[in-house]
């Protein structure tokens, strides 16, 4: 099913145009394969950087595409459709260029972004370890200052890309044990750094071409110029990197109800009991237009969080409430998704099956939706409800 879209410039419509393209053609065809064999598509993200698909949202003079965040989260969704692992992996990969991009030197933009933005180089976001989950605060990885640079030690966890990642966008402490969001600082670390090593990716339900690794530290030592913004600022940096990468989930999670809302309504009408397509039935006609509502519902919500951003407007709070929306309705729409196929939808002999796993992780990352919760309550409280 195409869903219609509002878009304000004939560039827009051609960036969706030639996504959908890359979906149909060289995604859809390959995802269960690769998913079953655990293969991670490296290649697709070198086509979608020559492609200029992997950096919409930076500016041009550095090799992105000057794309409104309302533009580029449509073209996260349209690969999530296709191939959730895609669709995830461009999102994260836009997030650990944020930092560079926001609050990085003149000097660190010019001779980073390039690379990072046009498909030579993937990243990965390190902000996680396994005791500092939700808590980023508590994390222990330390950064200490020794002559003109700084020795990294520790361990991140829960890391996409952990392992294959060209460079690590690193958050680890600078200041005191105790001191808490103020002592984190940001790093640009490249992955070939002496010291840095990955974990044994994690066995996962879902997302298996989407690698999952810890990634260690052990003495690496890294120059001044790896600094991304101040010392000991890295917590904002951080944050405001999050309130992006939210929408990105929101967005991916949308296309994984879509797929999963297509294959579900194209079920319906081929699939006949009783002499009539199972989707003329009451009962199964009402679970759809349920599942349909939810996900156009989803979609409307980060397209408006989306524009908040784009007009400079703070967006925090929208942000959290759509991934939260986003990511139960993908939940929630692949379940169902799965019922309507019956037994069939059990087997993997149908996408639904991997869609329902795949959903999962989608209501746990770039914060849980019990976080989320936390996010918005709070927002509420300040503003007085």
């Amino acid at each position: 099913m195409t869903v219609e879209r509002t878009l304000h410039t004939p560039e827009a419509k051609q960036l969706l145009e030639l996504t959908r393209e890359i979906v149909d053609k060289e995604l859809t065809p390959r995802a269960a394969h690769d998913e079953e064999g655990g293969l991670f598509p490296r290649d697709v993200f070198g086509v979608l950087g020559g492609s200029g698909l992997l950096g919409l949202p930076y500016p041009g003079e550095y090799g992105g595409g000057d794309q409104p965040y309302e533009v580029y989260l449509q073209v996260v969704e349209e690969l999530a459709r296709g191939w959730l692992a895609v669709g995830l992996g461009v999102s994260v990969h836009s997030l650990s260029c944020y930092p560079v991009a926001a609050f990085g030197s003149e000097e660190q933009r010019a001779a980073l972004l390039p690379d990072m933005l046009g498909g030579d180089l993937l990243g990965a976001y390190c902000l996680s370890e396994t005791a500092s989950g939700s808590d980023a605060a508590a994390m222990t990885t330390r950064a200490e200052r020794v002559g003109d640079g700084y020795r990294i030690n520790g361990a991140k966890a829960w890391i996409t890309h952990g392992g294959r990642a060209d460079y690590y966008t690193l958050f680890a402490r600078t200041g005191a044990p105790d001191s808490g969001s103020h002592g984190i600082s940001c790093f640009h670390v490249p992955a070939g750094a002496p010291g840095l090593d990955s974990a044994a990716p994690e066995r996962k339900m879902g997302m298996s071409s989407s690698p999952t690794a810890g990634v260690l530290f052990d003495d690496v030592r890294i120059g001044a110029d790896a600094l991304v913004g101040e010392e000991g600022r890295g917590f904002g940096i951080a944050l405001a990197a999050l309130d992006s990468g939210r929408l990105g989930i929101a967005a991916c999670a949308v296309g994984l109800a879509q797929a999963a809302l297509d294959a579900a309504v194209a079920y319906s009408r081929e699939r006949r009991q009783f002499g009539s397509a199972i989707g003329d039935f009451q009962g199964l006609g009402f679970m759809l237009a349920d599942m349909a509502t939810q996900v156009a519902a989803s979609r409307e919500l980060y397209l408006a969080a989306a524009r908040l951003r784009d007009a400079g407007r703070p967006f925090g709070k929208q942000a959290a409430m759509a991934k939260l929306l986003a990511t139960d309705t993908a939940m929630r729409v692949t379940t169902d998704a799965v019922q309507v196929f019956g037994g069939y939808g059990y087997t993997r002999d149908f996408p639904v099956e991997r869609y329902m796993r795949e959903a999962k992780v989608l209501q746990i990352v770039e914060g849980t939706n019990q976080v989320q919760r936390l996010v918005i309550s709070r927002h509420l409280a300040r503003e007085g409800g």
